[in-house]
């Protein structure tokens, strides 16, 4: 599998047949956002149940790093099957979770020595980091972004301002959580509305923040906006964390977005490609904030060793070239889809770092559209924000991979533009 290769029309005859039945089975609340049925996958290609092969610019959402089933992470995983599936790591000791919190705390920049508790996903990362800032600060308030997005549990949807649609038959939500305007200074509703009007800032424990927006529709701030953020966090003893559940492992051209600007946070949230599609992520504090008692918070299931193995492996082949590869192959994607813009006036802006790439369209409607044209042509692309269409190819993409999403992509374009 090394190119697109459509042989039934889209979806299949047996992805339909699937969908019927899915739709029986399991539960509406699953978005699905098209008719797509992957049965395997390599590297950057994806294969359906009925043999249709794709070109992925998803990676699972952005889960796949080190691309589908590479050959390093599924050793890793066979390895460590063969010797323990399982063993709780929040209440026995396991080397293998020792050794991945220790790679968490060589390779993330908490402002001193770190500790980290594993998770099964990003959003009970987040979860934990909720729980940790108030035990620690003993502040009851926190601040995040509107168009942020930090997960679908209790406490993180109270945090997450992407669509109203989350929030809708759930109230009430978790007290306590204001939001700011994205990218807005500091100085203007955050220091001269929610603190000035709403709480004090010696009420708020921290503020959570996505160094580039993710399901909002790959956003970023203007240069310097972070540093901010981070400056008022000092100044007021708020804990800045940075929820890097999708930006971070590479997927900007550093292994954390906020790298790119100098900026340390207090906590850091991981997930996503933490493992390459095997559920984990992480919480990363430093260790003077890491202070609750024994048994605060804990889990059966994350940290599984299976998982660990993977994110082990995931690590080294980040360090060893999927890191530059992201940032040299989103530079060259970045400048095709610049170019792109030139031709498209439906195209209203191009942005991104690295292979987290969003190509903004002037309506919803437009997005769509193009998002299905492209699945026609055996093109995997999400739509995120408003009128975004996100690209998040794994990080060993090459190059011409990614010519041939670009011609795909134009062509999807052209075609949406005609009809």
């Amino acid at each position: 599998m090394t190119e697109p290769r459509l042989v039934t029309e889209i979806p299949g005859p047996k992805a339909r047949a699937l969908i019927e039945a899915d739709h029986r089975v399991t539960s509406p609340s699953l978005p699905r956002a098209y008719s797509f049925a992957p049965y395997r996958g390599a590297g950057c290609m994806i294969e359906d149940i009925d043999g249709n092969v794709f070109l992925d610019f998803n990676a699972g959402i952005a889960v796949c790093s080190t691309g589908h089933a590479h050959p390093k992470v599924v050793s890793a995983i066979k390895e460590q099957a063969e010797r323990l599936l399982h063993y709780s790591g929040g209440d026995f000791y396991l080397s293998v979770y020792t050794e991945v919190c220790a790679e968490l705390d060589r390779i993330t920049n908490v402002g001193g020595p770190a500790r980290t508790f594993l998770t099964n996903s990003g959003t009970e990362a987040v979860e934990a980091a909720i729980k940790l800032a108030r035990n620690y600060t003993g502040r009851q308030y926190l601040l995040a972004f509107l168009g942020g997005f930090h997960g679908r549990s209790y406490g993180a949807v109270s945090l997450t301002a992407s669509k109203a649609k989350y929030h809708e038959g759930f109230g009430p939500l978790l007290p306590g959580v204001l939001h700011a305007p994205y990218g807005e200074p500091v100085e203007g509703w955050i220091e001269g509305t929610i603190f000035k009007r709403l709480v004090k800032p010696s009420e708020v424990a921290a503020i959570f923040v996505e160094p580039i927006q993710g399901e909002g529709g790959y956003v970023i701030p203007p240069a310097g906006w972070l540093r901010s953020l981070r400056d008022l966090c000092s100044e007021h003893g708020i804990l800045l964390v940075a929820d890097e559940i999708q930006t971070g492992m590479g997927r900007t051209g550093e292994m954390w977005a906020l790298d790119h600007e100098g900026v340390v946070p207090d906590i850091m949230l991981a997930g996503k490609g933490i493992a390459s599609g095997m559920p984990l992520g992480a919480m990363i504090a430093r260790d003077e904030i890491m202070t609750w008692d024994k048994g605060a918070h804990g889990s059966t299931y994350a940290g599984n060793p299976v998982c660990c193995a993977a994110a082990l492996a995931t690590f080294d082949l980040l360090e060893n070239g999927l890191i530059a590869n992201s940032a040299a192959i989103g530079a060259w994607i970045l400048e095709g889809l610049v170019d792109l813009q030139t031709r498209r006036s439906s195209i209203v802006q191009v942005r991104g770092r690295g292979l987290m790439i969003g190509v903004e369209f002037e309506t919803g409607e437009t997005a769509d559209a193009v998002e299905l044209a492209c699945l026609q042509r055996g093109l995997l692309v999400l739509r995120a924000g408003d009128s975004t269409i996100r690209m998040a190819p794994p990080l060993m993409l090459n190059q011409a991979q990614a010519q041939t999403g670009l011609a795909l992509f134009e062509e999807a374009c052209a075609d949406v533009a005609e009809g």
